[in-house]
């Protein structure tokens, strides 16, 4: 009796860490970072809420409970990308 090979266990999107600095995301083969300064919606999101992320397209994160969408290009120069939703207190 053989037994089969193990399935691939990687996922394509996973936050790999928090800190309070940002997050860490592994996409595909890459990690990017998302900054606290660039990327304020997640300052006050729970870790379960940051865990849950989807990749949607090759370009494309979604954080459902949370209701963010942010391309990679955004994340990677957020300088390019000056407008920040507004956070309400």
């Amino acid at each position: 009796m053989s037994s089969l090979q193990p399935g691939n266990t990687s996922s394509e999107v996973e936050v790999t860490n928090i800190s309070k600095n940002g997050i860490w995301v592994l996409v595909l083969d890459e990690e990017i970072f998302l900054s606290k300064d660039d990327f304020p919606w997640f300052n006050q999101a729970k870790v379960a809420e940051i865990l849950e992320v989807e990749l949607v397209s090759p370009r494309h994160l979604y954080w459902p409970k949370l209701d963010i969408d942010l391309g990679l290009d955004t994340i990677k120069e957020p300088q390019r990308f000056p407008v920040k939703a507004r956070i309400e207190t």
